[in-house]
């Protein structure tokens, strides 16, 4: 059942336009039929990234999506650019299922997967994945030793009498930043991204596509736009490429209508992103003479809904609730990973929720410093009660490590997670136990300080002294650039984070914070020198 009412978006009626299809899924050697109408239509493609569990807006995507179908004025296909398993509450849960279990009934034409998708490890994700009903696209992840990639590289699909090649690609970063997922315990390799290779296979699943008579080639990326340590990113593959039409971005949770690009001949490519947790979402229309343009829906201006997806959503969150409603604390403040102005700060600045999450690292783990990268603090806890939902919509990663480290590693660790700095970084550390200066013209770190739990004050930082660490498996096995991932390990928590939130807020706090997180604490100092 579709609920339906006008709406204006940027001033402008939207165009309600889609399609009637069936299709039959195949892999990539093969096409994806839809049956021809006899006039032909134009051709919407809705589009999603970085969802990370805000399931409220699918019921808006299908509602979309059903109303533009109802119209008989255009062709539809619904995709998503990855990051959809982990990132809240219902994800962390139930280890992704209830996520997958959405996304099933919403009936996505295509997708393809990001970097948490990983997060659980990757052979929990194609467990997830296996059963998901739509083609699942990546042309760069292999297994170890394999010659095709797991996944299909791409998927045909004909619309009237147009035929779309939808590729995937996932960020090679992946293998960095959720490096655990991709090596055993004695430090072997098991799946790749093939960083070297991710343009040129990209490009070979385009022409192939081509070969087979595909008059479109629309990329799902999951590369973003943002500089990293790979050099892989959506403009450089656009710039390194030639047979992409449109390419559909995820990963750094940009906001981009339209972005465009020279490709390798000089043709201009747009690239386009919707940012996240479903502030928009992207419609990419494709026109009878064969225009291409795309633009994004805020999601609260769509009054659009799905009576499925609603029923879906109601049922997992019922589920959900009977774990997460009880009661593990009380705040009479906002526990933030924003700054006063009310932007995201956690990933380049100081904020009273790092400071508490990274204390309660260090007081659970009985270590002389607190770590936690800022990007692994996904939302903020509004005053008022705090249930065990908030404890695991913070963090729902990890389990505590406890590991030793030099004071030369963590100087080290400290210069490398901030060198971008002001700019954002999921590695940015936020730290208990610690203070320090960053400089971001020189990109040093000076004026280290540890503290003392004995005398309660701190003292510079001695390189050849050896400190202990409570940290996430995330620092533990790979994160913060694999600057601390060859400290000794000398502690493997059974404790979730969650549940090491929940015991400090309970046990060591007594359920109230008082006054002691009001504000951040000083712990970090920027200037620009």
């Amino acid at each position: 059942m579709i609920q339906r009412m006008k709406f204006n978006v940027n001033g402008l009626w939207l165009l309600a336009i889609t399609i009637a299809s069936s299709f039959i899924t195949t892999s990539c050697s093969k096409d994806e039929t839809v049956a021809s109408s006899e006039h032909q239509k134009s051709i919407v493609i809705l589009y999603e990234n970085d969802v990370h569990c805000g399931v409220s807006g699918y019921t808006k995507l299908a509602g979309l999506r059903d109303a533009i179908v109802a119209t008989d004025t255009a062709y539809v296909a619904v995709v998503s650019c990855g990051d959809f398993l982990q990132g809240g509450t219902m994800g962390a849960i139930s280890i992704g299922q209830y996520i997958v279990d959405i996304m099933r009934n919403v009936g996505y034409d295509a997708i393809t997967i990001g970097n948490h998708e990983f997060d659980y490890g990757a052979p929990r994700m194609e467990k997830l994945l296996k059963d998901f009903n739509a083609p699942v696209l990546c042309a760069n992840y292999f297994h170890v030793g394999a010659t095709t990639p797991f996944y299909a590289p791409y998927v045909i699909k004909q619309y009237g009498q147009k035929r779309i090649a939808f590729v995937g690609v996932c960020t090679p970063e992946t293998m960095i930043a959720e490096s655990y997922s991709f090596y055993d315990d004695m430090g072997n390799l098991l799946y790749d991204l093939k960083p070297k290779e991710t343009y040129s296979l990209v490009q070979k699943a385009t022409d192939e596509a081509r070969s087979k008579g595909a008059d479109y080639v629309v990329l799902l990326s999951h590369l973003g736009e943002t500089k990293n340590v790979t050099g892989i990113d959506s403009p450089g593959m656009v710039a390194a490429t030639t047979g992409i039409d449109v390419l559909l971005d995820g990963h750094s949770h940009s906001v981009i209508e339209h972005q465009y690009e020279k490709n390798l001949e000089g043709k201009e490519i747009a690239i386009t992103q919707t940012g996240t947790q479903f502030a928009n979402i992207g419609k990419l229309v494709i026109t009878k003479d064969g225009h291409i343009s795309t633009t994004l829906i805020p999601a609260n201006e769509i009054a659009y809904t799905n009576s499925r997806i609603n029923t879906t959503v109601d049922s997992v969150t019922a589920l959900m609730n009977e774990v997460t409603s009880r009661k593990i604390g009380y705040s009479d403040y906002d526990l933030s990973i924003n700054g006063p102005d009310g932007k995201r700060l956690v990933r380049n600045g100081e904020t009273n929720l790092g400071d508490l999450i990274s204390d309660v690292n260090r007081f659970i783990m009985n270590a002389d410093i607190g770590l936690v990268n800022g990007g692994g603090i996904r939302n903020s806890i509004p005053a008022g009660d705090i249930t065990y939902y908030n404890a695991i919509d913070i963090q729902p990663f990890d389990h505590l490590y406890k590991i030793e480290a030099t004071g030369a590693q963590i100087l080290n660790m400290l210069e490398k997670c901030t060198a971008n700095t002001p700019a954002e970084d999921g590695n940015f550390p936020q730290v208990s136990g610690l203070k320090f200066t960053i400089h971001t013209v020189s990109h040093r770190v000076s004026d280290v300080m540890v503290l003392n739990i004995d005398t309660n004050e701190y003292q510079p930082l001695d390189l050849a002294k050896t400190y202990t660490i409570g940290t996430t498996d995330y620092v533990a096995r790979g994160g913060f650039y694999e600057t601390l991932k060859e400290c000794k390990i000398l502690v493997i928590s059974t404790l979730l984070t969650r549940d090491a939130f929940a015991s400090y807020l309970g046990e060591s706090l007594g359920g109230k914070l008082g006054e002691r997180y009001r504000s951040p604490q000083g712990r970090i100092t920027i200037i620009e020198d």
